[in-house]
């Protein structure tokens, strides 16, 4: 059989089509902190738009809720709890500063 008489064949794989994760009843809004928290990285940054699985307009508002709580501190704007222990444990150096020698010598 020649290869453009061929029917068209689909592929045996299954598709699971994925939920979306913000159902209709669900309002967006800067104090629905356990909708928003879906939608933000561990280190505290919006997740995108391919990631989040969401319409252009839904993920618009999940954009302004965030920033808005952002704003009035219901979430922090950097997640750096991670950060601060590393920095704890690295040992300070306390001793003389080394001269800049460009400045002048008033002796």
């Amino acid at each position: 059989m020649d290869k453009s008489k061929r029917p068209f064949r689909k592929s045996k794989r299954s598709f699971r089509r994925r939920l979306p994760p913000i159902e209709s009843g669900d309002r967006i809004d800067y104090r629905n902190m356990s909708l928003i928290s879906q939608f933000i990285s561990e280190q505290g940054k919006i997740l995108s738009r391919r990631v989040n699985r969401l319409t252009l307009k839904q993920q618009r508002l999940i954009t302004i809720a965030i920033k808005q709580a952002r704003i009035l501190s219901s979430l922090p704007f950097l997640n750096n709890e991670k950060q601060f222990e590393r920095a704890e444990s690295l040992p300070r150096t306390t001793g003389p500063r080394a001269r800049n020698k460009w400045t002048r010598n008033p002796n």
